[in-house]
């Protein structure tokens, strides 16, 4: 598994911890990257990737929702909410390649949630770069 791969995991499942605890982003990156087996490359992207996710997820929500049909925000589960942040998150910042973003957040869903979710992600990213708000 590549780094940033790892550090996108690592960022998820910080949001998810931040979110669902209901405490602060630091200590969630704190909890996840307890573990010393990491690179430091590893930690610092999944530390970036987590923190300014949380920092901007209340514009990043207001994102989602747009392409929502049918669903609430809350009516999410926290591994979706959070696979959906954090990749509306780095499609935002444009130094990924989109494509690269949409399997990523698969993946992730793939292990993390289940194929209903994999379905969900992939049609909410997909019709945010339908709409042209980014290119694949």
């Amino acid at each position: 598994m590549g780094k940033r791969t790892t550090s996108r995991r690592l960022a998820m499942q910080a949001l998810f911890q931040a979110d669902h605890a209901g405490e602060e982003i630091e200590k969630a990156l704190k909890d996840v990257l307890e573990s010393d087996k990491f690179l430091g490359d590893t930690k610092e992207f999944a530390g970036s990737l987590a923190v300014e996710t949380y920092k901007n997820r209340s514009d990043l929500d207001t994102q989602i929702k747009k392409y929502l049909k049918d669903w609430t925000l809350d009516r999410i589960s926290g591994v979706d909410r959070s696979i959906l942040r954090l990749s509306f998150y780095e499609l935002g910042i444009n130094e990924t390649p989109s494509s690269v973003v949409i399997n990523e957040a698969i993946n992730l869903a793939q292990k993390y949630s289940g194929v209903e979710s994999v379905k969900f992600i992939n049609g909410v990213l997909g019709a945010y770069l339908k709409c042209g708000q980014k290119k694949a």
